[in-house]
């Protein structure tokens, strides 16, 4: 254990929990503690109901860390749960009312999928592009919480500010504003989280993030039907929601499932991506349909919503991705790049 981790783990060991009387390391409250070079980052884990009450003892931390000798920067949240409230359940749907609006968002459309691996962060990183590149405003929500891959994709590894200690200020790049729990923690650790937990950190982003003025915020879910979505559908103003497959069978079972879970949240189903359609070998010129071809196109047609177009499975786009430099940016006159701002013009036809 390094020596500036036993001085932040001794200053936290000497604030008390009001409630339980313990000290927040023996009531186990400290979570996700961080240290990257000077820089400290935790969360402080409490009861939603008593999140008031705590923002004093949140603060006395961030003061008892700060005052350590070789600490610059102290970032201290609170993850709100109440261990009383069940889960969301899918016959309870969220009214538009219910759902507010992000202070100086205009639109919010969430990028999803069934399942994992159909490149739906690559995706969301490509059009977020391909939208500012025709002049918009964008932002970029990274809402997967156990897989945060959108700080690599976009090349941006800095820490987020908290000037006041309430509001969040987001990091920017190629012109994109974007917000990911992965610039939070570190990249090598994984995230092991209960489900209060999760919610928290989502909150979080979603309510204490200063946006400021966009057009447009694109939310990269996690993969699957599950809290996230069905909690963020309630604590925001989804505009629509674009699902992202690949052609073969077995994805489009699971993309069926994020489409009736849409349907019965309320938000409405923008289109849909065959991601990965088509490989086209960078040798010989072949192409070759390895995941089958059409197969998206085919479920949006059966499910009366708009097939927005195909990505080709691409080498480019991986290692573009892998790079931190999407490849419509990276190479903007590619056929790879053309087909991102193909399916930005059926959004934005101007």
């Amino acid at each position: 254990m390094s020596d500036l981790r036993e001085r932040v783990i001794a200053a936290l060991s000497l604030i008390k929990d009001p409630f339980s009387g313990k000290t927040l390391l023996e009531a186990d409250l400290v979570k996700a503690l961080s240290i990257d070079g000077k820089n400290v980052r935790f969360v402080i884990e409490v009861d939603a109901n008593k999140a008031e009450q705590m923002e004093p003892v949140r603060l006395q931390a961030e003061q008892a860390v700060s005052s350590i000798e070789d600490v610059e920067q102290v970032m201290v949240g609170m993850v709100a749960h109440n261990e009383t409230s069940e889960p969301p359940k899918m016959e309870q749907k969220p009214t538009k009312a219910e759902a507010p609006k992000i202070a100086g968002v205009k639109k919010i459309i969430a990028v999803g999928s069934g399942k994992g691996g159909v490149g739906k962060s690559t995706v969301t990183a490509n059009l977020a592009c391909a939208f500012a590149a025709k002049g918009l405003k964008v932002g970029i929500l990274d809402a997967d919480i156990y897989g945060p891959s959108q700080p690599r994709m976009m090349d941006i590894a800095d820490r987020p500010s908290s000037p006041d200690g309430k509001k969040i200020m987001p990091l920017q790049n190629y012109g994109i504003t974007m917000m990911s729990i992965g610039l939070m923690i570190d990249e090598a650790k994984a995230i092991i989280w209960r489900g209060p937990m999760l919610m928290g950190a989502l909150q979080q982003l979603i309510s204490h993030v200063q946006w400021g003025e966009l057009d447009l915020l694109l939310i990269d879910l996690p993969p699957g039907t599950g809290d996230v979505q069905l909690s963020l559908s309630q604590k925001a103003k989804i505009d629509g929601a674009i699902i992202v497959s690949t052609p073969q069978d077995i994805a489009l079972l699971d993309a069926r499932k994020a489409i009736d879970m849409f349907n019965q949240i309320d938000v409405p189903i923008l289109g849909m991506i065959e991601n990965m359609s088509t490989y086209i070998c960078s040798q010989c010129g072949h192409e070759e349909a390895i995941f089958g071809h059409g197969g998206a196109e085919k479920e949006a047609q059966s499910q009366d919503i708009e097939y927005l177009g195909p990505i080709p499975l691409d080498l480019s786009i991986r290692l573009a991705a892998d790079e931190g430099k999407p490849i419509v940016l990276a190479k903007p006159e590619s056929q790879q790049a053309k087909a991102f701002h193909d399916i930005a013009k059926n959004f934005f036809p101007s």
